[in-house]
């Protein structure tokens, strides 16, 4: 049986590895995009953390100075994570993980209470979900299609 090898030249640029960057190289595009005034809507009233941030990503999710620097944060973390297999897939699993915990963290908290930290809205609650079981499926397909595409021959 084929297993998987992060450490071969065959995975120099392998799916998960691909995926990774990708994912990491959005999530810092959306860091800074959200420091951005005009891409973010009401940029004068960017707080660090809290419901009270009326700043808006592109007119649609409420971000804080704070969920701008994890967004930093993530992207960092995805593009370090490329660097091989075993780690894109940790990347791409635990940070759709996290991405899961919170989506169920914005669908309990009161978004006018203090408890909105982050701060989350509906708009925010829905694509923490679609990311985080997108990069969860990633991780967990894309070293099975390598594999898979190794043990019949289609990948040297």
């Amino acid at each position: 049986m084929a297993t998987f090898d992060a450490t071969t030249r065959t995975n120099l640029w392998s799916p998960v590895r691909i995926a990774a960057f990708a994912v990491g190289a959005v999530f810092l595009l959306v860091g800074v995009l959200g420091f951005i005034p005009g891409i973010t809507t009401d940029y004068d009233t960017i707080d660090w953390a809290g419901h009270h941030s009326e700043a808006m990503l592109l007119g649609v999710f409420q971000v804080s100075i704070l969920h701008n620097i994890v967004h930093l944060a993530f992207g960092a973390a995805g593009l370090l994570a490329s660097r091989t297999a075993n780690a894109a897939v940790g990347f791409l699993i635990g940070g759709g993980v996290i991405y899961l915990a919170l989506w169920l963290y914005g669908l309990i908290v009161d978004q006018a209470s203090s408890a909105n930290f982050v701060p989350v809205n509906t708009a925010d609650n829905w694509l923490h979900f679609g990311l985080g079981v997108g990069m969860v499926v990633l991780g967990f397909a894309l070293p099975r299609l390598t594999e898979g595409r190794r043990h019949t021959g289609l990948l040297n």
